[in-house]
C-alpha cells in the first residue's frame, strides 16, 4: 500500500495532546504504511513520545507551533488571527502537499472557515458540506450531511450535497447507486418549505442520482436509504439529539443491568453480545465527519473525544485518503453537471 501522510491538529479539541498524541502513536502501529505530522506546541507534544520506539519515532514529524484556536473563538477572528495556529498550518500542509488529509477536534466553525479558504472549494460546489456515518437497524451505514457547516442552504447546495454524499458512499462503502433522501416534515411531495421542494425537483430530474424522496426524522436509522441531506441546522440538531439518546440508553442499560444476581448473571452469559451493543450503540464509535467539497480531506473530530474516538476519526481520514475520494467527487459531480447543463 502506498505511504499516506496525515497532519494532526493536535492542540485542538477539549483534551488536546493528552488525548491527540496517544491515538496517533495507536494509529501508527495500526497502519504500517502511515506517516505523521503533529502539528502544535512541541514541548507538550515531544514529552508524550517518550515511549515512542524508535521505528515510530521516525516516522513522525513534528510542526511547532505555540497558537492554536480556542473552541469559543469566533471563526472570523480565528480565520483573521490565528494564521500559525495548530489547526491553520495542518491545514496547509495539505494545501502544499505535504500531507494527504488533515485531522482536528477544533473548533468546528474555525475549521469550516479555514479549510474553505486555504484549501478551496472543488469546481461546482458552492460550499462544503461537514458528513459523518452513523449505524441503522439493519448494520447498513447511513450518511447524514449537513451536520451544522451551513445553517442555511438553498436548492442548488442541497443538490450538491446529495451528490456528493452519493459518491462519498460509493467509495467508502463500494456500493452501486446509493438511495439518496431529503430530511423532511413529511414523506408526501407537498411537505416541505421551497428549499427543500425545489431540490427535489433538481434531484428528481437527475438520473445519475438514486433519489427516493423524503424521509422523516423517525425512518432516520430504519436503514431505508444510504444517504440523507439536511441543512446543517437542521442536521446538527439531528445529530446532537441522536447522541444524546444514545447515551441514555447506554446509560440505562448499564444501570439495568446491575440490579439483581439473576440479571447480573444473565448479563455475563450475554456478555459479548451486550458489549457489541453498547458499542454499537456508542456515538464515540462513529466518531469523524468529513468535510467533503474541499480541494483536499478534512475530518473533524468531536471537540471531547477520547484516544479511542479519535483513532476513529484518524482512521476514516486514513480511508478517505487512500481512495482518493476529492477526485472522485469533483469527477462525478462534473458529469452529472454537465448532463444537467446539456
Amino acid at each position: 500500500m502506498t505511504d499516506l501522510t496525515l497532519a494532526l491538529d493536535v492542540m485542538g479539541g477539549d483534551h488536546g495532546p493528552h488525548v491527540t498524541v496517544p491515538a496517533a502513536m495507536q494509529a501508527l502501529r495500526l497502519y504500517p504504511h502511515l506517516k505523521l505530522v503533529l502539528v502544535g506546541d512541541e514541548h507538550q507534544i515531544t514529552p508524550l513520545l517518550q515511549e515512542c520506539g524508535a521505528s515510530y519515532r521516525s516516522r513522525i514529524t513534528i510542526k511547532h507551533t505555540d497558537e492554536c484556536v480556542a473552541m469559543d473563538e469566533r471563526p472570523v477572528v480565528a480565520l483573521r488571527c490565528k494564521k500559525q495556529s495548530s489547526m491553520r498550518l495542518a491545514l496547509e500542509c495539505v494545501k502544499d502537499g505535504e500531507a494527504d488529509a488533515c485531522v482536528s477536534a477544533g473548533n468546528t466553525g474555525a475549521l469550516m472557515a479555514m479549510s474553505k479558504v486555504v484549501l478551496r472549494t472543488l469546481p461546482g460546489v458552492e460550499r462544503p458540506a461537514l458528513v459523518t456515518r452513523l449505524p441503522t437497524v439493519n448494520n447498513k451505514p447511513l450518511y447524514l450531511l449537513d451536520l451544522g457547516a451551513n445553517v442555511s442552504c438553498d436548492a442548488d447546495i442541497l443538490f450538491q450535497f446529495a451528490v456528493m454524499g452519493s459518491v462519498l458512499c460509493e467509495v467508502i462503502n463500494k456500493q452501486q447507486r446509493p438511495s439518496v433522501a431529503l430530511l423532511n416534515v413529511g414523506s408526501e411531495e407537498c411537505k416541505g418549505n421551497g428549499q427543500v421542494q425545489q431540490a427535489a425537483q433538481l434531484l428528481q430530474h437527475t438520473p445519475e442520482i438514486n433519489y427516493h424522496g423524503f424521509i422523516e426524522g423517525d425512518e432516520l436509522y430504519t436503514g431505508k436509504v444510504d444517504v440523507i441531506v439536511c441543512d446543517g441546522f437542521v442536521g446538527n440538531i439531528t445529530l446532537k439529539t441522536s447522541e444524546g439518546i444514545a447515551r441514555l440508553l447506554v446509560h440505562q442499560l448499564k444501570q439495568g443491568l446491575k440490579q439483581g444476581f439473576f440479571v447480573r448473571l444473565l448479563a455475563k452469559l450475554l456478555a459479548p453480545s451486550i458489549s457489541r451493543v453498547l458499542r454499537q450503540m456508542n456515538p464515540d464509535h462513529y466518531n469523524g465527519a468529513s468535510l467533503i467539497g474541499l480541494r483536499g480531506i478534512v475530518v473533524k473530530s468531536h471537540g471531547n473525544a477520547d484516544q479511542s474516538a479519535y483513532l476513529q476519526a484518524i482512521s476514516l481520514a486514513v480511508t478517505e485518503a487512500t481512495r482518493r475520494l476529492p477526485d472522485q467527487i469533483s469527477s462525478r459531480l462534473e458529469s452529472i453537471l454537465l448532463d444537467i447543463n446539456s
